[in-house]
């Protein structure tokens, strides 16, 4: 199972991502996710697969499952919170992009701060730039916000606003090509994005993301979005579902 070297631990800390080394799961276990997802596409769409371990309980089998959250630990900490999870897919064909943005600006004020805060993504689907795979830009963690504009087309992208044209150095993109059951880790903080998909095949894959609970999860407003206490105890005063 997929586990992380000092050095690629390191390579979270410094340039905010990682791609680690083999599957996340076993082979039975991912067949199960990934019957799951087949299940939860066909009855809620792929507009509407957020949060999806709220509605259905069988992925927290997954979300707080041993082998998320060993690979987890080393760049969080032994305390830590399950902030959300979100189905990803994107059809063939769509010709949809995933604009240039933050995973944090967009919860902005949900959270006292966004340090260590990350999203394991799941390859489901086999992913690469034909199909649309992220793009991430290495360091870009470290800097300040960014600034966002509105998109001129949202017919275009499945967001509305965007990092600013002259915000990103496209030429530095690093391209995280993946086989199904393999995953990549990148920081809240991180200026990612994707091309859209025009190929013949499907780019479908499950976000997970942690945060470490020392950050505070401002109550007002996050009102009805249910965290979970993953490993560990609290330490900022959260409120947790039970598993």
């Amino acid at each position: 199972m997929a586990t992380l070297t000092d050095e690629q631990v390191e390579q979270f800390r410094t340039q905010g991502y990682v791609l680690p080394d083999g599957p996340l799961l076993s082979p039975e276990r991912f067949d199960r996710l990934r019957d799951i997802f087949e299940e939860d596409l066909a009855r809620y769409g792929e507009d509407d697969l957020d949060v999806m371990h709220d509605r259905d309980p069988r992925l927290l089998d997954f979300l707080l499952g041993d082998e998320v959250l060993d690979l987890v630990e080393p760049l969080i900490g032994p305390d830590i919170g399950l902030w959300s999870s979100h189905f990803i897919s994107k059809p063939p064909r769509t010709g949809r992009s995933t604009p240039w943005h933050e995973d944090a600006s967009y919860w902005d004020g949900r959270m006292d701060n966004w340090d260590r805060v990350l999203t394991v993504w799941l390859a489901i689907d086999a992913v690469d730039t034909s199909n649309g795979c992220m793009r991430v830009i290495p360091g870009s963690h470290l800097l300040p916000p960014a600034t966002y504009e509105k998109v001129r087309d949202p017919s275009t992208t499945i967001f509305g606003s965007k990092i600013v044209d002259d915000g990103v150095d496209e030429s530095r993109a690093v391209d995280f090509v993946l086989e199904p059951n393999h995953c990549s880790i990148h920081d809240a903080r991180m200026v990612h994005g994707a091309e859209a998909n025009t190929s013949d095949r499907r780019r479908a894959g499950y976000t997970m993301r942690y945060f470490p609970t020392s950050n505070r999860v401002i109550p007002e407003r996050n009102i009805g979005h249910p965290l979970w206490l993953a490993r560990g105890r609290d330490r900022a005063g959260n409120t947790y579902r039970s598993a």
